[in-house]
């Protein structure tokens, strides 16, 4: 037991240890609560430095990139199923097709560099709605003739279409398809 307390005595910085007399006693218990908030300050100091240091590699990138030009997923959801559907549950539907369309399109440089891990901390999604079922297919027809990468989420076994998500594109090559549309709310 004293050799535990001799050897949590000495990782101690000089600078914090604090003695009141010539010879060193430290308690076990003491010698923890230094080393818990000693660990407490080194990991929070780390983290922030972590922090600065990659809040300015994004400040330098996105410098580099026009605003307009940022890399975005549009996800559409239906807002009938908003209404009547439980929230949560729409809000399913929107993550799978989400990730369906990442996937279906992971080899693809936009979705590659949308999912890198420089940029995974800063991905921008716009979540809007249309009326009804007849909006999302007419909107999914629409995708399609411009060229338009895209999933329809179709529930299933009721085999409903409930939302659609784009691949990830450049905001000013895939926005002008979704002007129309409002945001979810």
């Amino acid at each position: 037991m004293a050799s535990a307390v001799a050897s949590a005595a000495f990782r101690l910085p000089l600078a914090t240890r604090r003695f009141s007399s010539p010879s060193p006693r430290i308690s076990l218990q003491h010698s923890t609560i230094w080393i818990f908030h000693l660990r407490r300050i080194t990991t929070a100091s780390s983290m922030s430095q972590l922090t600065t240091e990659t809040d300015a590699s994004r400040n330098d990138e996105n410098s580099a990139e026009k605003s307009d030009d940022v890399v975005v997923q549009y996800v559409v959801l239906r807002r009938d199923l908003i209404d009547s559907w439980p929230l949560g549950s729409v809000v399913t539907q929107g993550c799978h097709a989400s990730v369906a369309a990442i996937w279906s399109f992971k080899d693809d440089p936009v979705t590659l560099r949308y999912c890198d891990p420089q940029h995974i901390d800063s991905m921008h999604k716009v979540t809007l709605e249309v009326k009804g079922e007849t909006q999302m297919l007419n909107l999914s027809e629409k995708l399609k003739s411009g060229g338009i990468s895209h999933k329809v989420w179709m529930e299933q076994p009721e085999n409903v279409p409930t939302c659609i998500a784009t691949k990830p594109y450049l905001k000013s090559q895939v926005s002008p398809f979704f002007k129309k549309l409002k945001l979810c709310k």
